[in-house]
């Protein structure tokens, strides 16, 4: 499939002042073909433009993984209260946040027969659990720079941001623990620091490595899942007292909810502490 050009258009009605009040260019969605692992798997993603990006000046960037959980407000699936879009506009204009353009990336799916739910897509697990590299270094050499063609984007880590929600929480941390030279804000909704791919190692390895330059966000309900694989809820403890042993910038939200079932109501809470670097002190609720 070849790929397309990313468009963006403004769907704000013509009278309306877009300097004075946030509005969204719209997303769209991409479809492109990469071989960053062995099978070829067609990645999708979704691109929002707040309207106060004027092309004139670098842009911040935040990443999540399973982007439809946070850019399509009208799946079933989807708590609105943590549509990405609205919260970026409302945090934007506000100051709270920078003006920052955000990629909601998919996991790759093996051919275009998407499931209905994109948690089911076959590459998910491989690309998301794993410990590697590999994904953060697709995300840095291929997905980024297809957007970098259109937009201008930072090059400070300071100001990138990647984020996710069970998986996606744990994919967003391996990127930013393997590339802490560019991504440096995290955010993790049920993060599965498990024994899927080997994630239940991570809060031995935060304590035992030299710190490195996060600010990490922490979700987790005591309800959460308990599988073969480990228990959520425990692990995101152990990773929380992990980076307390270490001395990290974080925050650890403990909710009594099942998984993800807070997500909603905490996000927009989330993403203003993410890019809050007035250096008040991080409250553990």
């Amino acid at each position: 499939m070849p790929r397309q050009g990313i468009k963006t258009a403004c769907k704000c009605p013509e009278d309306t002042d877009r300097k004075c009040h946030s509005q969204r260019y719209g997303n769209k969605t991409l479809h492109y073909q990469h071989t960053y692992i062995p099978n070829k798997t067609i990645p999708e993603y979704y691109l929002y433009v707040p309207a106060q990006y004027d092309g004139k000046s670098d842009a911040a960037l935040m990443v999540f993984q399973d982007g439809w959980v946070f850019a399509d407000k009208d799946h079933p699936y989807v708590d609105k209260r943590h549509y990405a879009p609205d919260v970026f506009d409302e945090l934007i204009h506000a100051n709270k946040m920078p003006v920052t353009i955000a990629i909601f990336a998919e996991p790759g799916n093996i051919d275009e027969d998407y499931p209905e739910n994109r948690m089911e897509n076959s590459k998910r697990s491989e690309e998301y659990d794993e410990l590697s590299d590999r994904y953060v270094s697709f995300l840095i050499n291929t997905l980024i720079p297809e957007v970098a063609k259109y937009y201008r984007l930072t090059d400070d880590p300071m100001q990138r941001a990647i984020g996710g929600f069970s998986s996606g929480g744990n994919c967003s941390f391996t990127a930013a623990w393997q590339r802490p030279d560019y991504f440096h804000r995290v955010l993790s909704f049920a993060g599965a620091y498990i024994n899927i791919r080997g994630g239940h190692i991570y809060p031995y390895l935060v304590r035992s490595s030299p710190k490195k330059d996060l600010k990490v966000y922490l979700q987790a309900g005591s309800n959460d899942i308990d599988i073969i694989f480990g228990n959520v809820w425990l692990a995101n403890q152990q990773m929380a007292a992990a980076f307390k042993f270490k001395g990290y910038d974080y925050k650890f939200v403990r909710t009594e909810g099942t998984h993800g079932q807070f997500m909603g109501e905490h996000f927009k809470g989330a993403i203003e502490w993410l890019w809050d670097d007035s250096g008040k002190e991080s409250s553990n609720e």
